[in-house]
C-alpha cells in the first residue's frame, strides 16, 4: 500500500474516533493520546495488511474502547437503554463500523457520528 493510501486511512480512523470522543465529551488530552497511541499501533498493522485499510476506524474505536475500560469505564454508553452498558463495534472487523446495542441489536450510529 502506498504510504499516502495509509495515511488518509489512519487519519480518516482518527478523526471519526475524535469526533465520537468529542460528542460524548471526553475528548481530553489523556483521551487523544490514547487515540494517538492505538493509530500508532494500527500504523504497523495496516502496513503488514494493506487489505485491512478498510478495516482501520473499526479497529481504532475498539482499541480506544478497551484502553478507556481500563482507565475510566465503559464508553461510549448506550444513550437508550436504561442499564447502563457500552455500545459495541460492529463488525469487528470489515468495513463500514457503527456502535451498536448489543441487548437490543440496534444500529445507533456509525463509528464517527456518535451525537
Amino acid at each position: 500500500m502506498p504510504d499516502d493510501e495509509l495515511e488518509v486511512a489512519l487519519h480518516g480512523a482518527r478523526a471519526r474516533v475524535l469526533a465520537d470522543l468529542a460528542a460524548r465529551e471526553v475528548a481530553d488530552p489523556e483521551v487523544v493520546s490514547l487515540v494517538e497511541a492505538a493509530v500508532t499501533h494500527r500504523r504497523w498493522w495496516v502496513a503488514q495488511w494493506p487489505d485491512g485499510a478498510e478495516f482501520v476506524a473499526g479497529l481504532v474505536a475498539q482499541d480506544v474502547q478497551d484502553a478507556l475500560l481500563e482507565r475510566r469505564g465503559r464508553w461510549p454508553l448506550c444513550p437508550s437503554c436504561a442499564e447502563p452498558h457500552a455500545l459495541d463495534v460492529e463488525p469487528e472487523l470489515g468495513p463500514d463500523p457503527h456502535w451498536v446495542c448489543s441487548p437490543h441489536g440496534t444500529v445507533v450510529a456509525p463509528v464517527g457520528g456518535l451525537t
